[in-house]
């Protein structure tokens, strides 16, 4: 007999153990997902080893029944269940109606109780049932066509039951099993049993006697004088716990198994609508290889599409040449950029083009060898052409491969990387093929133009996707008027470089070297020894060894060294000043001598890599190398400044830095008359909060009053606490707290301003700018302590720092653009976080510093004046 299959899954049971099993994960928003997607994973690999006819799950539809009422204390002692999976089970239950898979529950029976009904009514119905769980009271079920798959370990490791395998393996069937449990109890269900018994026993008594009710009536046939009196004593109790551990069989579902036969496919959309929502790409993935509408899973795990994208190898100029009469209104071009992080290695190798559906494989070397001159102007054509819309993806790169040619493209329309990071700031890149993957659910593999061209026939669709998704986010403008311009404002910074004095780097090479071997040879006195100062272990041995320091940490390997220690033992020893001094001396010369001399291109500038879609703040961030992080702290960090010079001897070096940015966008945003007052005084606002939190006029406040002013103006900007306050300021807690307490008074809307973005972060999981920018802080919303005070400040500084964010990127579009409107020389060349940096032509230097001073103190129309501090030198040291 060919009997149809049903799987009845135990969804309780599965979701648990897919939630201990499986690393935490979450989506954007904060949504945790661990449960769902091992929960996902054990099903579609179900489906694919039985192949069942049927699947339906079901789940406990609250935690009192029946069993209860014969048991108040059945189920006692539970542990509560973590809200992160709590979270999950409406999720779980509305996906597995998307696919079509039957959900039950019922009002005072447990989801065994109906594992049990549907069990019985689909073997009399002559079904195979394969009944999947984590709990091995499902086992009393198992007969000669119902099997329980019990998984085991994790997610992935499981053995399967019948009434044969059962009896193989304890001796008793599975019926009596309920015998056995009734006997020994279950603590995970608070099911006493019998005191004293265990599993041992128990399954020794029920092969012995055959069932409970048998023993119980020859109790004085049982050995052991002990286990008499305990059967004796608890017999009603045992009795009870049979009829607690037994699932009922009978349970009223009005619901027959010809109702519940799931549909052939789950890749319906709807389910894959919730997939992309869950960012579950390989349950994409394994829905479409199950289902067989994207070819057979390969061994690398990706899906080989079989439907091949028809396309045009561009290996000619003429062919080139045609292409430009064939745009109507759309070009999608993909940049195959090699050698990015050099300047002088960065080549364009390939042009994708999409014109009206025709895919176009441009192989750009070859046509280089050709004819340069001809393929440049074929370019031009194609891209110094304002009419034609032009969708991209990582378009920076191709501006600057472009601009290597003499190629100044004017703005694309959309530029499909920088719009995904805006929709979320979190992920660790942005490239095509993974975005493609993410938005559309398919897996993208292959290689050469065939995967280019694949690439590329999927952009339209992405396209319309990430324009839909930016416009229901409202971030239509900070994508167009912000982000995509500002591309072209760094790819032409990255294209200027910064100017580099070799022999004054030398010279700094020299001078640190020197005072690296001096103290080198000091901190062999002292130690009394020779070792290497840059190992951790033989520093340890030296430190809390020879010289018999204290020790204040330890780690895996030994003795803590780090720079927290060795601050700690400051005053223990001369030693210690030493060999601090050594390391930021050697950490000086190894990343910034050797390290700058590395990246001087041949033109004898740094032309460092700028990336807007990095930082989750968005902020811009510096690479190859970054030029943002120089040290400024101390005056050896300083120096290395002096080794950026003008571009030639005509022109100057100016920084432009807004002055105190962060905080007057905290004035801005809370609405502090107190604070938009002193900065509309332009005051000295380190003073100002000095004078009201130290109660003394602002005459008298003195400079480590100040000091501690501004540690707390910057400290409340990052949601800074009374004990970071206290370890910063050296101070204790209780002083630390009267500081902030006193702030918090006299600018009272700043308080309620951290209080609000809090709430607001935890009902949305996301905070925004001014500009609405958003930051989706999932953090937030954690069970753990010390994750959701992150989150926290988090949310409080988000805005404020993105705000600056958004501020210094419009200030330099917008000097950018007024330098090359007016036909200026002068360029901007760097930005560090809130200062611009420009070479300005010394016969334009009156009016370009007009120019900037203007355009960055007028981005916004802020509460508060945004003040900017312009100087000159002959290097970066000299102008800031």
């Amino acid at each position: 007999m060919n009997r149809k299959k049903i799987a009845i899954l135990d969804g309780n049971s599965l979701l648990y153990r897919a939630f201990f099993a499986l690393p935490d994960m979450s989506t954007k928003e904060g949504m945790h997902t661990n449960a769902v997607y091992g929960f996902l994973t054990m099903l579609l690999k179900l489906r694919e080893d039985i192949q069942p006819d049927y699947i339906i799950t079901t789940f406990d539809k609250s935690k009192k029944t029946f069993r209860h009422n014969d048991f108040e204390d059945y189920k006692a002692g539970r542990k509560k269940t973590p809200p992160e999976l709590t979270m999950q089970f409406p999720v779980i239950r509305e996906i597995l109606t998307k696919m079509g898979i039957g959900v039950f529950e019922m009002e005072g029976f447990e989801a065994d109780d109906l594992i049990g009904t549907f069990s019985c009514r689909a073997e009399e119905a002559g079904m195979e049932v394969y009944i999947v769980t984590g709990d091995r009271d499902a086992l009393q079920l198992a007969t000669d066509h119902v099997n329980v798959v019990i998984n085991k370990k994790g997610i992935s490791e499981k053995e399967i039951y019948n009434k044969e395998r059962f009896i193989a393996d304890f001796g008793v069937t599975p019926t009596q099993y309920i015998d056995v449990k009734g006997l020994m109890g279950d603590k995970s269900d608070n099911i006493p049993g019998i005191p004293g018994v265990g599993e041992k026993t128990a399954f020794k008594l029920i092969k012995e006697y055959g069932n409970m009710e048998n023993l119980l009536m020859n109790i004085d046939a049982v050995s052991g004088k002990k286990l008499k009196e305990s059967l004796v004593e608890y017999r009603e109790q045992a009795i009870l716990s049979k009829k607690l551990a037994t699932i009922i069989t009978k349970v009223p579902i009005n619901t027959s198994i010809e109702e519940i036969k799931t549909p052939g496919s789950f890749n319906n959309p709807e389910v894959r609508e919730m997939c992309l929502k869950l960012q579950f790409k390989s349950i994409l993935n394994k829905l479409q290889a199950l289902e067989g509408e994207a070819g057979q899973e390969g061994n690398s795990g990706t899906i080989e599409s079989e439907e091949e994208v028809k396309f045009v190898t561009v290996d000619n100029i003429q062919a080139l040449k045609g292409i430009k009469d064939s745009i109507k209104e759309k070009l999608f071009v993909k940049f195959y950029v090699e050698n990015t992080n050099s300047f002088t290695m960065t080549k364009l190798s390939y042009l994708g083009l999409m014109i009206n559906e025709q895919i176009y494989i441009v192989h750009c070397e070859k046509l280089m060898e050709e004819n340069k001159s001809e393929f440049v102007e074929a370019l031009k054509a194609l891209f110094e052409n304002s009419s034609v819309k032009k969708i991209t993806h990582g378009v920076k790169y191709g501006y600057t491969a472009l601009l290597k040619l003499g190629i100044h493209m004017d703005l694309i329309d959309f530029d499909e990387e920088i719009a995904a990071y805006l929709l979320d700031s979190s992920k660790s890149e942005y490239s095509l093929k993974t975005i493609l993957e993410e938005k559309l659910g398919e897996n993208f593999s292959g290689e050469g133009d065939e995967l280019k061209a694949k690439e590329l026939s999927a952009m339209k669709e992405l396209y319309q996707l990430l324009s839909k998704e930016i416009d229901s986010e409202n971030m239509t403008e900070l994508l167009v008027k912000v982000e995509q311009p500002l591309t072209r404002v760094i790819a032409y910074m990255e294209y200027e470089g910064f100017n580099i004095n070799k022999e004054e780097l030398d010279n700094l090479g020299v001078k640190f070297s020197a005072e690296i071997a001096e103290l080198t040879a000091d901190i062999y006195s002292l130690a009394g020894e020779e070792f290497n100062i840059n190992s951790p272990k033989q520093l340890g041995k030296i430190l809390f060894e020879k010289l018999d320091l204290p020790v204040i940490k330890k780690t895996k390997t030994g003795y803590s060294t780090n720079a927290e220690v060795l601050d700690a033992l400051k005053d223990k020893h001369p030693i210690i000043d030493k060999i601090l001094y050594y390391r930021q001396l050697s950490k000086l010369y190894s990343t910034y001598i050797e390290g700058l001399k590395a990246v001087i291109d041949s033109d004898g500038r740094i032309h460092s890599n700028f990336t807007q879609t990095v930082t989750t703040t968005g902020r811009l961030s510096s690479t190859e190398p970054n030029l943002q992080n120089i040290p400024i702290k101390n005056e050896n960090g300083r120096s290395i400044r002096k080794v950026f010079i003008p571009h030639n001897e005509d022109s100057v070096i100016l920084s432009a830095d807004y002055s105190q940015i962060e905080l007057r966008v905290l004035a801005h945003i809370s609405d502090d008359e107190n604070m938009i007052k002193a900065f509309k005084g332009h005051a000295d606002i380190h003073t100002s909060t000095a004078a009201e939190v130290f109660n003394v006029p602002v005459e008298e406040v003195t400079k480590t009053m100040r000091s501690n002013a501004k540690a707390v103006n910057f400290g409340i900007v990052y949601g800074i606490g009374d004990f970071s306050l206290a370890q910063d300021l050296g101070i204790t807690r209780a002083e630390a707290k009267q500081y902030i307490d006193a702030y918090l008074a006299r600018y009272k809307k700043v308080g309620e301003y951290m209080e609000k973005v809090v709430e607001d972060a935890e009902a949305n999981s996301f905070v925004t700018t001014l500009l609405n920018r958003k930051r989706y802080i999932p953090e937030v919303k954690s069970s753990n302590k010390m994750v959701k005070a992150l989150g926290k400040r988090l949310a409080m500084n988000a805005p404020i720092q993105g705000s600056a964010a958004d501020i210094i990127k419009i200030a330099m579009i917008n000097v950018a653009n007024k330098l090359e409107e007016k036909k200026l020389k002068s360029r901007l060349i760097l930005q560090v976080h809130d200062e611009l940096i420009l070479n300005v032509c010394k016969d334009e230097l009156d009016q370009v510093k007009d120019l900037v001073k203007n355009e960055m103190e007028h981005v916004l129309d802020l509460k508060v004046p945004l003040d900017v501090d312009v100087s000159l030198g002959d290097t970066w040291y000299e102008a800031k």
